[in-house]
């Protein structure tokens, strides 16, 4: 009986050390070459600028990075990337924006969505703060969201959005 009981702690103790599931499958689903469209603003309050992007993902384990281009007002081209590790369900990374500067983000997978906060490397829209949301949306596309706080206003404004599809 107390051995029974020793091997049912034991198996009970193997089983809760590894009930975080990979993420490893999920960013997996994320790899690949994408392209699409979409939208960027400057600050909070600017209009929008219209972009043609393309992205390279690559899945490795618990890592991906996402390497492209965005093309605004026809003639400017900038390269972006981000580079996340997940442990557990958290998410840990760096987000390379047009501007060059590298920027912290942090937060957790909830469905096909993975949210995170973005510190970024200076202060923009008055503070370092914003939201960034990469959701898949099927198994062909992708859209990654950044969401800012208007200083004027307190609201939360969509300052760029990129619906991008597999090539």
């Amino acid at each position: 009986m107390k051995r029974r009981f020793l091997t049912f702690v034991a198996i009970s103790m193997l089983a809760a050390g590894g009930a975080s599931a990979s993420e490893a499958p999920f960013l997996t689903s994320l790899a690949g070459d994408w392209s699409g469209a979409g939208m960027m603003k400057r600050t909070t309050g600017s209009s929008p600028i219209k972009l043609d992007c393309s992205f390279q993902s690559k899945a490795d384990g618990e890592a991906l990075s996402m390497n492209g281009k965005c093309r605004g007002l026809l003639v400017v081209s900038r390269a972006v990337s981000a580079q996340l590790t997940a442990k557990g369900n958290r998410y840990a990374g760096r987000y390379i924006g047009p501007s060059g500067g590298v920027s912290a983000l942090n937060g957790g997978r909830k469905g096909d969505a993975i949210n995170l906060s973005v510190r970024w490397s200076r202060i923009i829209n008055g503070d370092r703060n914003a939201d960034m949301v990469i959701q898949r949306i099927g198994e062909n596309a992708i859209r990654i969201r950044t969401t800012d706080r208007d200083p004027a206003s307190g609201q939360q404004v969509i300052t760029s959005e990129i619906n991008l599809t597999r090539r």
